[in-house]
């Protein structure tokens, strides 16, 4: 398989594409440090759906949302937290999947010094980008390209739950939040 056909499927709509990311790895080389989470949880968001950043069309702020599939949409949430988004579907098209938590693998100590605490480290969207030490700075950047940031391959939950998603106002009965769940 080569690396470019590993991604083929972040092309699709992102509400096929958002249960596919579970138990793939994003994993950070920054501040002299790598940190690594298995994705955990994550919603998907679409041009055609009003809880989108993309819904009212392409702008200054949501032109990575309309770029390449692969690539990261990032911005502030209530002014305070980064959340990192991984763009799906083909150019043109404003869709992405949100990651909205995830299990520590690696650089945990590292973690834990951006977080300030030991406990919950990538249990939510704004904890995630904390953990992995993600910014505005990192907007757009190319996921398969696998510099500072990249994205891989790893555990497939047993099964995942789908659900509606948090933290929004409008179309919140779409089933487009996916957890993963994973015997232990």
């Amino acid at each position: 398989m080569t690396v470019a056909s590993t991604y083929d499927f972040l092309s699709g709509p992102s509400w096929e594409v958002a249960p596919l990311l579970l138990g793939w790895v994003l994993e950070t080389r920054l501040e002299d440090a790598i940190t690594a989470v298995e994705l955990t949880e994550v919603e998907a968001y679409d041009q055609t759906d009003p809880a989108s950043h993309s819904f009212r069309g392409e702008t200054v702020r949501t032109a990575a949302m309309f770029g390449p599939p692969g690539h990261l949409y990032v911005y502030r949430s209530y002014g305070i937290h980064w959340c990192v988004n991984i763009v799906t579907g083909p150019s043109g098209h404003g869709a992405a999947v949100l990651l909205r938590g995830g299990r520590p693998l690696a650089g945990i100590g590292k973690m834990i010094e951006r977080r300030g605490r030991s406990d919950h480290l990538a249990d939510g969207p704004g904890k995630l980008a904390q953990a992995l030490g993600l910014t505005d700075a990192d907007y757009g950047r190319d996921l398969t390209a696998g510099d500072t940031v990249r994205l891989r391959p790893g555990r497939r939950p047993k099964a995942s739950l789908a659900g509606p998603r948090v933290g929004i106002t409008r179309a919140t009965d779409a089933p487009w939040r996916f957890i993963a769940v994973h015997p232990e």
